[in-house]
């Protein structure tokens, strides 16, 4: 697998970068210049930040807020940064002793580095700073040091940059921070030294007598030929989906065949439209027509299905017969249909004009659905009206009934 390291500085203009391109069972093929001449097409990269652009340090955190970044995050550093907590991007590491770990690290330049990255084409990456990149034994920090100064990495998690030393006396930083374990109980038992430049080895025995600390000197150390596992990512930045530059080009015959299938979709919709309304029209004339040729006196035919109900109840009622529409055949309809209704069911029966309204309480959507049933069976139409209160309280039922 193919990795790219890209180093750069938050603090710079991200126009030019120091990178290496490893390949296993490869020597790192190393280099520096634009980011326009970056190595392309790596299986994974990784871009490492300077030890000085990462503030690594702890807080307590609920359980709920260990999350890789986020705004709850940036606010539990406020009091260890300066500045705006907005102007940070803070990431959950781990957990050391009893507190959490956080990376600490400048959103504006990440989101620069994030912009110019994605203009050359890397568009997915993670995020490590050198400091976790360090080799480290149990019981032992690890300093890298280039002969002036450097960064030391105190546990799996923990780590900082030093300010200046020199061969013959250490970082005042590095010996406050060794001060500072052995009155927590966390001395290191020894520091291994990696050096970063030529030339960059202390005075072993000097430092030893200013830190009261085991030193050993380790081999040459550079984040270049690192192992592609070392460190802890403090994130990693998606791959924003795009399309390919050719899709566009590839995807048009597709879409000239979904444009033609929507095409005939629609004129299909049309034409089936057309009929169903000729077939409508059709059928009324017939309706009208044969309105009329029974009842030729008729002035107008507005509605003739309508019409010729009216017309038969009339003349049913002329001959003495009783109609469907009558109060007294749709009273026997509905009382058949309510007679398993508990007593008290029915509050209020209305009739009108060949219309009954019924107000029905204390009955379940299963029980009203079996009236309609039975009310559809006897040949009336039924509309269920909503849910109301009717006047002696509680929830009530309104049921329309008419002759068909």
């Amino acid at each position: 697998m193919s990795l790219l390291r890209i180093h750069c500085s938050l603090r710079d203009t991200p126009q030019r970068c120091e990178w290496a391109l490893l390949g296993a069972g490869r020597e790192p093929v190393v280099g520096e210049g634009p980011l326009a001449q970056l190595p392309q097409r790596a299986e994974r990269v990784q871009l490492v930040l300077p030890a000085a652009d990462v503030l690594i340090t702890r807080a307590r955190l609920p359980q709920g807020a260990r999350r890789r970044t986020g705004m709850v995050l940036t606010y539990a550093v406020e009091d260890e940064i300066v500045g705006d907590p907005d102007a940070n991007q803070v990431s959950w590491l781990g957990s050391a002793a009893d507190a959490d770990v956080l990376a600490v690290a400048d959103r504006q330049g990440l989101k620069s580095w994030q912009d110019a990255l994605d203009a050359v084409g890397i568009r997915g990456y993670e995020v490590h700073c050198e400091i976790l990149m360090l080799p480290r034994l149990e019981g032992e920090w690890s300093l890298a040091w280039d002969g002036h100064e450097g960064f030391v990495r105190i546990s799996e998690f923990e780590g900082t940059a030093t300010d200046r030393g020199d061969p013959a006396s250490p970082p005042l930083s590095l010996r406050l921070m060794v001060e500072e374990a052995k009155t927590r109980g966390e001395a290191p038992a020894a520091i291994a030294v990696y050096p970063t430049a030529a030339q960059a080895q202390p005075e072993i025995e000097a430092w030893q007598r200013a830190l009261g600390v085991a030193l050993r000197l380790a081999e040459p150390w550079d984040w270049r030929d690192a192992p592609p596992e070392a460190g802890v990512s403090l994130g990693q930045e998606r791959a924003r989906w795009r399309l390919p530059p050719d899709t566009l080009t590839r995807l048009r015959p597709a879409a000239w065949i979904l444009g033609a299938a929507l095409a005939v979709h629609a004129v299909a919709l049309v034409v089936d439209w057309t009929r169903l309304a000729s077939e409508q029209r059709s059928l009324r004339t017939r309706m009208e027509a044969r309105f009329r040729s029974a009842f030729p006196d008729a002035v107008a035919v507005a509605d003739p299905s309508l019409q010729m109900r009216r017309k038969l109840a009339e003349a049913r009622h002329v001959a003495g017969q009783a109609d469907n529409g009558d109060f007294l055949p749709m009273i026997t309809s509905v009382a058949s249909a309510l007679s398993q209704l508990p007593p008290g069911a029915l509050h209020v029966a209305s009739y009108e004009s060949g219309r009954m309204m019924l107000e029905l309480a204390g009955v379940d959507e299963a029980g009203v659905r079996r009236i309609v049933e039975r009310l559809l069976q006897s040949g009336l139409q039924v509309d269920k009206g909503a849910q109301g209160a009717p006047r002696s309280g509680g929830a009530a039922v309104v049921i329309t009934v008419r002759a068909s």
